[in-house]
């Protein structure tokens, strides 16, 4: 890989980290991925999390702009799901250096916390 690429990939999911960087949206995603794959429309989110729709609104934008949730219009609802590609990508992005390239981290300890916490 590039120098160039390898900065480029680093900033991009150096954003992605960040946009969930904030205890709400961390909460919005963790609350996502668990109705996945359907996802939640914008009330459902909003009483599940007691956050109001301003502050709601802004984070999900924050969200969508980084692809970590993807939304669609159904009648008159917003629709909101994980983008679980882009985590995906985002997790094997830091797989491949804890656990592969650099052998820093076990790859069957992150596979048995997954299947611990049901992922």
């Amino acid at each position: 890989m590039s120098s160039r690429r390898a900065h480029n990939n680093v900033a991009l999911y150096a954003d992605m980290m960040a946009a969930m960087g904030t205890e709400p949206r961390l909460r919005i995603m963790r609350l996502l991925l668990s109705a996945h794959p359907d996802g939640l429309v914008v009330g459902e989110i909003q009483e599940a999390l007691r956050m109001a729709g301003s502050t709601l609104s802004h984070h999900l934008e924050k969200l969508r702009h980084e692809k970590l949730v993807t939304v669609r219009r159904e009648g008159t609802f917003l629709r909101y799901a994980a983008n679980t590609d882009t985590l995906s990508a985002l997790l094997s992005f830091l797989y491949a250096e804890c656990c592969t390239r650099n052998k820093v981290v076990e790859p069957r300890s992150v596979v048995k916390r997954c299947a611990a916490c049901g992922v």
